[in-house]
């Protein structure tokens, strides 16, 4: 929740568009008033991709800061863990790595809900990149065209929002 404050807060000062955060307002509210502008902006934890079903224009990207591997310290997740080891399985990629792998899903879930829908799913976290796993949780996202190119993806967004401009969104 500190990113995601941390990151309105820096927008805010920055840009002359809404800048909604997670807690400031009700989820109705949050979610209505997001949903009636193109041009706002909502921050929010994981908990947020639940139950949040904004098709359209309004949603044209989805950051996630970090890949959403559970907790360390997570009791249950633990002992799956160490369960899935004990039976001679890579615990981390059964557990671990699937977690949140479903959980990325869900996040990019967010962005595409409609066959018209165009967006960017930006995965802040090198690991996506780097990591043994990393093409274990891109496969579960749907069939994207991946970058790391900044440019690229500034590009792409211009061109959904042109797009949206030309269809009178």
């Amino acid at each position: 929740m500190r990113a995601a404050q941390a990151a309105a807060e820096e927008l805010r000062s920055r840009l002359d568009q809404p800048i909604l955060l997670q807690g400031e307002e009700t989820l109705g509210e949050l979610i209505k008033a997001f949903a009636a502008d193109p041009a706002t902006c909502l921050f929010g934890t994981l908990s947020l991709w639940q139950g949040v079903d904004v098709p359209g224009p309004s949603c044209q990207l989805v950051v996630m800061d970090r890949i959403p591997f559970p907790r360390p310290d997570d009791p249950l997740m633990s002992a799956r863990q160490k369960a899935v080891e004990e039976a001679g399985g890579n615990g981390f990629m059964a557990v671990a790595a699937t977690h949140a792998a479903l959980l990325m899903a869900q996040g990019a879930g967010r962005l595409v809900r409609a066959t018209g829908d165009r967006g960017v799913v930006a995965v802040l976290d090198p690991r996506l990149a780097t990591a043994r796993y990393g093409s274990f949780l891109k496969a579960s996202l749907p069939d994207f065209w991946y970058t790391t190119d900044r440019n690229q993806v500034r590009r792409s967004l211009a061109a959904i929002d042109a797009a949206a401009r030309a269809d009178g969104r």
